[in-house]
This record gives C-alpha cells, structure tokens and sequence, in this order.
C-alpha cells in the first residue's frame, strides 16, 4: 500500500509515518518511481508505536516492541528487552505515584491548616488567648 493508505488506516499523517521511517521505526520499499510501498504488516506495526506513545514511552523506548512484532510476535511486549523496557517504565510510574502522593499529602495539610486558620475566632496577634 502507498504512504496515504498506510496513514488513512493507521489514523495518523503522511509525515508521521515518514518521521517513523526515518528514525527507523516503520520500513517501506520503494517503486522504480520513487514511491514507498508498504507491506500489510506495517499497520499493526504503526498501531503498535501509535499506542506506546500515547502510553508515554518514548521512541528508544519503542524499538524493542517493534522487533519483537517484526520477528513473528503476535504481540509487541513479549519479548525479554520489551519487558524490561515495561519494567523500567513501570518503576518510572511507580516513582512518579510515590511523588505525587508525596506532594498531595502536603498540599493536604497545607489546606487543612490554612482552613483550621480561617475558622479559628482569633487569627491575628492582636488577640488575646
């Protein structure tokens, strides 16, 4: 299929797919006319990267997955270097939870300290205990 089909049914650009080529990610042949040609399995494989970085990896992160697909694999993930690059990104997520409740907790007691303040009949100096 051409590069405009590919993008149609992959839901995605003509430049994207050739930003995907470039860096090694998606593989196309080429006409005597200079046209690229796309075998049918490059869709799964543009499915595939289009999903991981919606997931947040990035495109290093991807390549395992797209030559764990481009060996044979029904899947992209089920390969030994795509569950490490899983792993790793799960323990990225996992730090990034531990942060984020972190930070909540603290933001919590903020607002919960300055609310006990508002509501509290004598706030200012000038009071008398």
């Amino acid at each position: 299929m051409l590069i405009g089909e590919l993008a149609s049914r992959a839901g995605t650009s003509t430049r994207t797919l050739r930003y995907y080529e470039q860096h090694g990610l998606v593989q196309a042949d080429r006409d005597a006319n200079g046209y690229r040609q796309y075998d049918d399995a490059e869709l799964r494989v543009v499915h595939e990267i289009r999903s991981l970085l919606a997931a947040g990896f990035g495109l290093e992160d991807i390549r395992p997955f797209v030559a764990c697909l481009r060996a044979g694999n029904e899947s992209g993930h089920v390969c030994p270097d795509s569950v490490l690059v899983l792993r790793r990104k799960l323990a990225e997520v996992d730090g990034f939870i531990g942060q984020l409740t972190d930070l909540r907790q603290q933001l919590r007691a903020q607002l919960d300290e300055a609310v006990a303040h508002r509501e509290s009949p004598c706030h200012t100096q000038t009071c008398q205990p």
